[in-house]
Parts: structure tokens; C-alpha cells; sequence
């Protein structure tokens, strides 16, 4: 009855904060057991009391200050000092300027409308094909809940009860796979295309760049060097972000301008409502989950399929590409993770930190695949192409997306081996 009526919630439409809240209820309504009604309230509540995700505000609140105030723009100018004058220059440019908006933003939705919005427009008036400078700016994005800070480590670290922080370090050399890939996927097709080189830059165009980009810079770098150095938690570097981010667009930059501030804040708070109301829903979803012992149940049937924890993360995989197609990363993580971790965990002994990497990289796969596709659909609306076209164009990135999945599945101690 309980699985019916999150089904039908589900694929009618409904947000899936109410479907996880409503088939908890429903579960103890079919219960017939009063007293879990004490425990509904509590548990959902509960979900928020982490401190953890007060680094989700904060991360969102760090990207729009970084688009409000110039920063993005200039970040973009200094990739192009070094793969400007390349054949198919744009393109890497559009790549390299995506790791590091990955580094502040966190979010593969938000950094597609961006990226779309700067990248898109110049590459298509330099000669390339829109459908190819869309799909290289989508592909950019993928790097988004990869490369730290990431929103996906940030709600898989709060569920499976990790350190955020040593999340964040474990997503570094598989970012990085996955964007050296993407040149040398760019490097390819312009070897193929012949796409146009872009004009060299004078010694002085250059360093005004560079010097330029230097506030800009300032705010990733003490973000993640304050992280990864131990200074702060994320939360915190997040704060000492968005403060920075605040002080070089104003200042620096002379483009924060306060009466824009007021819509900004309410984007903010609005996005940051939907995904702090999906993990108190999740809060109570998981208790049911746990109560009713699924992942026990998962663990006895997974053991009966296989007992190669490779095999087992093959399997995973597909399901996870399945589940990615139809919904958002947040949401799938949220549903997936109290049912999964404690099987990956105690049955086949994987390491948290690796299965959460695993997780979040097969899951951003969805926001570019149909039928669902959320990032895919923001491009296409952003740039006015069509999604078969930009799905066309964008299947080698995928292809190179899936193999670096194979490669850190094979080994995970390319996850785990800074931690």
C-alpha cells in the first residue's frame, strides 16, 4: 500500500518532499501503531538539527555573490591567459573556467544557467557550433558536485554521518580525472573540426587578466585551502566565502550593487528552503526505512546475487544511472543512502567516503540524460538549443564520464588515498 501511494505520488508529479512526508504517514496509518505518530514530528525536525547543513545556505549564497559581483566574468578572463591561442581555445577555456566556478558554486543546475548565459553566446559568434559550446558547458557542470566544495558531499556526508571535509578531499583526483578527460576529448574533436583558434592575447592584455582575477581567485583558494589545510569546516569556509565574495565585489570589482541584493537573498533562501525541506521529509522516509528493516532485507538479497563488492557497486551503478534519469541527484541521495550505505558498509566492507564519491558522480550523469535531464533542459532553455542536439554532442564527455566511474570503482584508493 505504502509503495503504491509513493509511486503514484512520484510519477503524478508531486514534489518529492511531500512524497516522502506523505508515504511515511501513510506507513503509519497501515501500521496501526498510534505512538509512531509522537515520533513523526521529532524525526522530522530532527533531519535539521544537523550543523552540517547550514554549509548548504552558505554555498548557494557564495555563487550568486560571485555572479552578482563580477567575479564569475573575470575567472572566465584569466582561463583564457593560458588555452586562449590553442585550436579550440573557447572550449577549454569553457572547461577550466567550469572547475573553478565548480569550486564556489556546488551546484550543476546553477553553473549550466551561468556558464550558458558567458560561454555559450562567445563561442558560437568565434565560429564553433551552438550545439558543441552547449554541450561543452554542460559537460563543465558535471565537475560542479564533484570538484569541492560540493552540495551532493555536503547532504551525503550529513545522511551517512562522515566528515564533509575529508568528502570534499576524496572528490579532488576524480574531478580532476574527469576534466582532463574532457580536454582530451576537446582536443580530439578540434583536431577532427578544425575548431577556430582564438586571438592571442598581448603581453599586456594578459597580465591585465591575470592581475584582474587575483581578488577573484582570493575566494576559492581561501575556501578550500582553509579546508583542506584544517582551518575551518566547510560551513565556516563557506561564511568566510560569501564575506569575501561581498568585500571583492564591492569593492574590488565596484559591481555588488545593494539594490540587487534583496532578489538575490530571496533566490537564495528559496532554494535553500526546497533542499532543507527534502532532508527533513528524507529524516522521517529514513526512519521508516530503518524501522522497517529494508536495508537488512537489501543486504540479504544483494548476498545472494554476489559477494564481489565490485560486482556490487557494478549493480549499484546501474541503478543509480536508472534513478539519476528521472530524479535530481539531492533527491535520489536522500532517498538511496540510508537503504544503501548500511548494505555497502556491513556486507561488502566498501569505504564510505569511496561509495559517496561513486554515488554523486553516477548521479550528475542524470542531470544530463533524458527523459528528466534537469541540467540539460536549463541549457537548452539558456542557449535555445534543442536537447537531441546537445545530447548528440555531449555523448563523448558521457562516455568519459562513465569510464572514470569504472576506473575509481576498479580503484578506490584513487578516492580514498589522500584521506
Amino acid at each position: 500500500m505504502v509503495a503504491v501511494i509513493f509511486l503514484v505520488l512520484l510519477f503524478i508529479g508531486v514534489p518529492i518532499a511531500l512524497v516522502l512526508a506523505v508515504s511515511a504517514m501513510a506507513y503509519i496509518v497501515s501500521s496501526d501503531n498510534a505512538v509512531l505518530f509522537l515520533s513523526y514530528p521529532q524525526q522530522f525536525f530532527g533531519g535539521l538539527s544537523q550543523y552540517g547543513l547550514l554549509a548548504i545556505p552558505l554555498f548557494m549564497l557564495v555563487g550568486e555573490l560571485m555572479n552578482e559581483g563580477g567575479l564569475t566574468r573575470r575567472l572566465v578572463a584569466f582561463a583564457s591567459v593560458f588555452l586562449g591561442s590553442i585550436r579550440g581555445g573557447l572550449a577549454y577555456i569553457n572547461i577550466l573556467a567550469n572547475m573553478m566556478l565548480a569550486s564556489i558554486v556546488g551546484s550543476a543546475n546553477a553553473q549550466v544557467a551561468v556558464m550558458s548565459q558567458v560561454m555559450v553566446p562567445e563561442m558560437h559568434r568565434k565560429g564553433y557550433d551552438r550545439s558543441f559550446a552547449t554541450a561543452t558547458t554542460a559537460a563543465g557542470a558535471l565537475l560542479a558536485p564533484v570538484i569541492p566544495p560540493s552540495m551532493l558531499f555536503v547532504i551525503f556526508g550529513v545522511l551517512a554521518q562522515i566528515s564533509i571535509g575529508d568528502l570534499f578531499i576524496a572528490g579532488i583526483v576524480p574531478g580532476l580525472l574527469m576534466a582532463v578527460g574532457f580536454i582530451l576529448v576537446i582536443a580530439v574533436l578540434g583536431f577532427i573540426h578544425e575548431y577556430p583558434r582564438n586571438e592571442r592575447l598581448t603581453l599586456r592584455q594578459a597580465l591585465h587578466n591575470v592581475v584582474a582575477s587575483i581578488p577573484s581567485l582570493s575566494v576559492p583558494v581561501v575556501m578550500i585551502g582553509s579546508i583542506v589545510g584544517g582551518l575551518a569546516t566547510p560551513t565556516e569556509a563557506a561564511a568566510v566565502g560569501a564575506a569575501m565574495a561581498v568585500l571583492v565585489g564591492r569593492f574590488a570589482h565596484g559591481e555588488m550593487k545593494t539594490d540587487r541584493m534583496g532578489d538575490m537573498l530571496l533566490r537564495v533562501a528559496v532554494n535553500s528552503a526546497v533542499v532543507l525541506a527534502l532532508v527533513a521529509a528524507a529524516a522521517v522516509f529514513g526512519w521508516v526505512i530503518i524501522y522497517e528493516q529494508l536495508p537488512q532485507r537489501l543486504g540479504d538479497l544483494m548476498q545472494g546475487m554476489t559477494s564481489d563488492p565490485f560486482v556490487y557497486l557494478l549493480l549499484l551503478m546501474g541503478l543509480l544511472l536508472m534513478v539519476g534519469m528521472v530524479l535530481d541527484g539531492i533527491a535520489a541521495l536522500i532517498l538511496l543512502v540510508p537503504i544503501v550505505l548500511p548494505v555497502a558498509q556491513s556486507v561488502y566492507g566498501i569505504n564510505p567516503y569511496h561509495l559517496g564519491v561513486l554515488m554523486c558522480i553516477n548521479l550528475t550523469l542524470g542531470l544530463l540524460t533524458p527523459p528528466v535531464g534537469a541540467a540539460l533542459y536549463v541549457a537548452s532553455r539558456v542557449t535555445g538549443c534543442k536537447p537531441g542536439d546537445i545530447i548528440k554532442a555531449l555523448l563523448p564527455f558521457l562516455l568519459v564520464t562513465v569510464l572514470v566511474l569504472l576506473l575509481i570503482t576498479w580503484m578506490p584508493d584513487l578516492v580514498t588515498a589522500f584521506l
